[in-house]
Formats: structure tokens, sequence, C-alpha cells
């Protein structure tokens, strides 16, 4: 590409101009697309997320472009390839909970019970990594409190009163967050795992 076409490009995205970005998208939206398309070899839906996740990541950080560190192709492709990791790190995690929901629905027992607490799942159920998944990720889906009070009663065994101290609050009230905290958690673990109370 001709250097002063670069030059230029370079330092419209640094002012934040919209010529600069749409020049930059008509120069390498196709060659961006061909390239993700030949490393990824999935879906054209998957390689158009991830197409348009690096232009929006582009967006977001052209301001910073440093044409000392590179051309705006190697730091287009760059965001690309962080995309596209992200992209197989998504899938695999995926991939991991579709597996452990399977693997839940084809338990016997009383999983309900297990669910609210009336009854302890057997440890061989607890400890395996499918139920860990289901854990992970039904915390993820819970606000970032639920999750700090949940982790830290159940996963460190930290005491109610140690915790209270922590975040500055009363025992009461944190025993009252908990009882809240363990309701969303079944309520989300339901979710994930489609299971509807007495099922």
């Amino acid at each position: 590409m001709d250097q002063f076409i670069h030059a230029e490009i370079a330092q419209g995205l640094k002012q934040g101009s919209c010529s600069a970005w749409f020049k930059l998208y008509e120069l390498y939206a196709e060659q961006l697309w061909r390239n993700v398309a030949r490393l990824m070899y999935c879906d054209p839906v998957s390689v158009a997320d991830v197409v348009q996740e690096t232009f929006l990541v582009a967006a977001r950080s052209a301001r910073n472009f440093d044409h000392r560190r590179g051309s705006l192709w190697v730091w287009l492709w760059t965001i690309a390839q962080r995309q596209i990791a992200l992209h197989y790190r998504r899938e695999k995690a995926k991939a991991a909970r579709v597996k452990a929901q399977q693997w839940w629905c084809s338990l016997d027992g009383q999983k309900a019970d297990w669910i609210d607490g009336r009854e302890k799942p057997p440890a061989e159920v607890l400890e395996t990594d499918e139920m860990a998944t289901l854990v992970r990720h039904t915390l993820a889906e819970l606000p970032a409190e639920y999750q700090m009070l949940l982790t830290s009663k159940y996963i460190d065994g930290v005491a109610v009163e140690q915790i209270a101290e922590q975040i500055s609050s009363s025992s009461e009230a944190v025993r009252s967050k908990l009882a809240r905290a363990r309701k969303a958690f079944r309520r989300v673990f339901r979710k994930l795992t489609q299971l509807t109370p007495g099922a």
C-alpha cells in the first residue's frame, strides 16, 4: 500500500476520523475475511462473528494505533488472531458446558432434592469435572456479590463472621444475603440444567 495513504489513514484513526475508518475497512475487510476463513476453516457465521469483533475492537483502539509497531495490516491481523483464539476458547467452554448438561440429565437420583438442599448429592457426583463445570457456569451468571459470598462460604470455607468483617457488614446481613445468593444459584442452576422443580 502507498505509504502516504497508510500514514493518512493512521493519522485519521488517531484523530477519530470516520473517513479514515471507512478507508481502513475498504482496504482490508476482504483480505481479513479471507485470512480468518482460511485459518478457522469453519462455518461462515463464525468467520463473520470474528471479522466483526475484530473491526469492533479495532474501532475501540484505533486512537492508540502506533505506526512504529507495524503496519495497519499487522495491527488489524494481530487483533484478528486474538479474536480467533477467543472464539475457540468460547467454543471449548460451550462444549464443556453441553457435555456437563448431558451428564446431569443422564443422572439417576433425586436431582431436584439435591438442588433444593433437601438431600446431599453423593460424593461421586460432587467430585466430577462435569459438576465443577456446571457450578462455574452457574456462578458466572450471578451478580458479583453473590459470587463472592458463595465462593467464600462454600468453596473457601470462610466463616460468616469473617465474611462480614471483610465486607464491613453484620453477620445477620451476610446470612440474609447468602440465603438470597443460594436461591439465585438454584434458579440459575435449574435453568442451566433445564431442570424444572419436581422433575
